[in-house]
């Protein structure tokens, strides 16, 4: 048993999602921050549990070939950015090795292929949100608290996103207005919120508030105005005791209520509360992918369920003029979007139904050729595969953003007679944890 605050010899022979090096230390397993596979270490126990244990790097005796320099000045407090220590290469067999393994735990036989990359690991970020806090820091929550850490310009984000948020402090500072307090419910300003379009550079400025009106409204805009691209400066007003970023009402102040992107070819327009990806490069890859899949059977058919915008269905319809996409989702204002969005790029062969993915009409998925499933973290329903899989939908093309819910719901079809023969994951967020996947289901 590892004794606590003691140092002892370890080498790290794998690395976990979270980025912590792992290890065994006297028969126990140690999860040890900052370790690297391959790394011969000095480990300090700070943490004895019943089946495991917690270790610090003390000191480097031999440092892995994996090991990789980190300049980012918050790293080690931020903890956004878990394998910015390592070289991108193992950071990649590493993510392949995750999905690997939440299959093997579902008893699964689906092959998962080598992790795609759009290769772009810094400033591949569209979109921000800065926390403010009462100090009128604005930063981002450092590792497992709610302390801000200040960090101008993030590696993650685009530079302009580092001016912007210097902008905005000066303003605070100027006015004595002030962040907001967890603790209190005090002060007016919550978040930073900014997206940048990859292809039209445009910029959306949103300031989440805590009150109704920002004052001195007028000379923030002025010198924000000032920044080459922004299009856009908004006002959304949170006055909930909550953790949740965004309110439902938003006061455009400047410009557009909207920035546009473009993607795969079609134009899309993006309001502050539309969901879309964060990585444009490995979204297009992405995009490609699900494209192929559905290609690869009848695709007369289509339905979108979870469709958001309907970005994805709508890369698909905008393509196979001959194919009737039906997409659902149960945000009313994404649905709005989405027909906009089928609207500005001409596709008429698309249309779009606001109702929980999980009520689809039993008619649209009887119709249905393909089904293509982008559902959130959580995964599907049980009622929603088995309703699938009664409606005699042959194929279905299911993007995921967690692997243990994929695997789960790949073995859910399997059992009813569904088979999955690979997987393909994309690096949507280099230097996290996070890996999207993309797989086929269709009836043995």
């Amino acid at each position: 048993m590892p004794i606590k605050n003691k140092v002892y010899n370890a080498n790290i022979d794998t690395i976990n999602h979270l980025g912590y090096g792992v290890c065994r230390i006297d028969g126990m397993v140690c999860f040890v921050k900052g370790g690297v596979t391959g790394d011969f270490l000095e480990v300090k126990v700070i943490k004895v549990n019943k089946n495991y244990c917690i270790g610090k790097v003390e000191n480097i005796i031999t440092a892995s070939s994996h090991r990789s320099e980190q300049s980012c000045p918050v790293y080690k407090r931020c903890g956004g950015c878990c394998f910015r220590h390592i070289s991108y290469a193992h950071e990649l067999e590493l993510k392949k090795s995750f999905v690997e393994a939440e299959f093997k735990k579902a008893r699964l036989d689906t092959k998962v292929n080598d992790v795609i990359s759009a290769g772009n690991i810094t400033r591949y970020r569209n979109k921000a949100q800065y926390p403010v806090n009462f100090e009128n820091k604005i930063g981002f929550y450092a590792e497992k608290t709610h302390d801000v850490c200040e960090n101008a310009d993030c590696s993650l984000q685009p530079e302009i996103f580092g001016h912007i948020t210097n902008v905005i402090k000066a303003y605070l500072d100027k006015y004595n207005i002030k962040g907001y307090n967890e603790e209190t419910g005090e002060g007016l300003l919550r978040h930073v919120y900014i997206r940048q379009g990859k292809v039209t550079g445009e910029i959306q400025v949103c300031l989440v508030i805590n009150g109704n009106t920002l004052p001195r409204s007028d000379e923030l805009v002025n010198e924000l105005k000032k920044i080459k691209n922004i299009v856009s400066i908004c006002i959304n007003i949170n006055t909930k005791n909550t953790n949740v970023i965004l309110g439902e009402k938003y006061v455009t102040l400047f410009g557009k209520e909207y920035i546009e992107d473009e993607l795969c070819g079609f134009r899309f327009r993006i309001s502050p509360a539309s969901f879309y990806q964060i990585n444009h490069d490995c979204a297009e890859l992405l995009y490609n992918k699900v494209y192929e899949l559905v290609t690869k059977a009848k695709c007369d058919r289509v339905t979108d369920l979870y469709c958001g915008t309907g970005t994805i269905g709508l890369c698909v319809a905008g393509r196979l003029k001959n194919c009737k996409l039906t997409g659902v989702e149960i945000v009313p204002e994404a649905i709005e979007n989405a027909k906009t969005n089928a609207k500005i790029n001409g596709i008429e062969n698309a249309e779009f139904i606001c109702a929980d993915s999980t009520d689809t009409q039993n008619n649209v998925l009887k119709n249905s050729d393909v089904v293509i499933l982008d559902p959130p973290r959580k995964g599907i329903t049980q009622e929603l595969a088995k309703k699938i899989t009664e409606s005699g939908v042959e194929n279905i093309v299911y993007v995921s953003c967690s692997p243990d819910t994929l695997a789960r719901d790949i073995k859910q079809f399997a059992e009813l007679g569904y088979k999955c023969e690979e997987a393909t994951p994309f690096d949507m967020f280099p230097r996290t944890s996070h890996i999207e996947n993309v797989v086929r289901l269709y009836r043995k």
